[in-house]
């Protein structure tokens, strides 16, 4: 029926919104490795170390999940490669990774779009589910899930980090033209908590599926 992808900032509710729609869908839910990534709390208590390392990390693993989606119908990823070079870029703009880094990190997510889109799967997703957030509703979910090494009082640094992430997330929004996609608003409607909230997140997915099938 349909392959989804989602998108947002950290702590946007992207891995509950998953959860909500293979129950929904009655689909295979694919999620983005956190609580078992043992390169993740490097990245965070040494960022200009280890920044490449990550990021080479998590292209391998959402490279893995997009083919194993599209290979099928029914399956929905919490984060998708398609915003991989947003993140890197970002780490790169920050002086977390070098130019020698950048050029590799660019040509091997080049390769890997280009055998996806050349294989005899299926060359993009039905649709990209973006959840928007703003940065005080960000900072407050990051807080909220308690890990400790995303926490500003374990590194008020990564408070700038955090800013520039959610801002450029706009732009990459509006850009994208892969696929249909539709923006949820995460402020506007609390899907995490409130349950009226939910229903109404997964009618407005419903529809926009309705739309493009």
């Amino acid at each position: 029926m349909s392959v989804i992808v989602l998108s947002g900032t950290i702590g946007a509710g992207k891995s509950s919104l998953t959860e909500m729609l293979a129950n929904k869908l009655g689909t295979k839910a694919l999620y983005e490795s956190v609580e078992d990534n043992d390169v993740l709390p490097l990245f965070y208590s040494d960022p200009e170390k280890y920044a490449f390392l990550l990021q080479i990390y998590f292209l391998n693993k959402r490279f893995a999940s997009i083919k194993e989606a599209l290979a099928d119908d029914n399956n929905i990823l919490d984060r998708s490669i398609y915003e991989d070079s947003l993140l890197f870029h970002l780490n790169a703009d920050l002086g977390r990774a070098n130019q020698k880094e950048v050029e590799v990190y660019d040509d091997l997510l080049s390769n890997m779009l280009e055998r996806i889109s050349k294989s005899d799967i299926k060359t993009a997703p039905d649709l990209l589910i973006h959840i928007k957030v703003s940065f005080d509703k960000m900072l407050e979910r990051i807080n909220k899930r308690g890990r400790e090494f995303e926490q500003l009082d374990t590194d008020p640094s990564l408070f700038n980090y955090y800013q520039e992430l959610n801002k450029r997330y706009d732009k990459w929004y509006e850009d994208f033209d892969i696929c249909p996609k539709i923006q949820i608003d995460g402020d506007k409607y609390d899907f995490v908590e409130n349950p009226e909230d939910a229903k109404k997140v997964l009618e407005l997915i419903e529809q926009k599926l309705n739309t493009i099938r």
